[in-house]
């Protein structure tokens, strides 16, 4: 910056998702959905797994949008966009039930929420996380609800597309 300081890079994909289910029709990649696409998870950087609903055979993932840093929220419509390349490794788990896309990075579960009203998504990605708490811990609904309100975090992912995003964190070592 002119000032002196400097920003370090933390590049990662904004976009990653597969093909959505049939019956929706065209989609653009702009807005972020249950399958994935522009999510602007900056948090989604080497060495993260990403787990998305597969809608079609083959899941016909795709990628793009690298950006080199990206502050939560992308409030002004782009982040450092930059050209990336990458080498992803796929895996089908069919003992998985996802109804948004989920992260794990080394130390934190990640899970989604995509609505026009910021609100509803929050409320997306938090009882997705109550779920993974659930299926993870064996604890009830209500008790997983109470762990993230004193351990899980709510981030605001990106305001810019049609489709607000949170993502919601909460650190591994307590839920396993």
């Amino acid at each position: 910056l002119p000032w002196g300081a400097e920003i370090a890079l933390r590049p990662f994909f904004g976009i990653m998702g597969v093909a959505p289910p049939p019956e929706w029709g065209q989609c653009s990649s702009i807005e972020p959905r249950a399958f994935g696409g522009n999510i602007d998870n900056k948090h989604f950087q080497v060495g993260t797994t990403l787990y998305l609903p597969v809608f079609a055979p083959g899941g016909l993932f795709s990628t793009g949008d690298g950006h080199g840093v990206q502050g939560d929220g992308e409030v002004n419509l782009t982040a450092l966009e930059t050209s990336l390349s990458g080498t992803f490794r796929f895996t089908v788990r069919k003992d998985m039930k996802l109804n948004n896309p989920r992260a794990e990075t080394a130390t934190h579960w990640i899970t989604h929420g995509f609505d026009p009203d910021l609100d509803d998504a929050a409320k997306e990605a938090l009882r997705d996380m109550i779920r993974l708490i659930s299926a993870k811990t064996g604890l009830a609904a209500a008790d997983a609800y109470m762990l993230c309100s004193l351990q899980a975090d709510l981030h605001v992912t990106q305001t810019v597309d049609g489709n607000k995003g949170v993502h919601c964190m909460i650190e591994k070592k307590l839920v396993e």
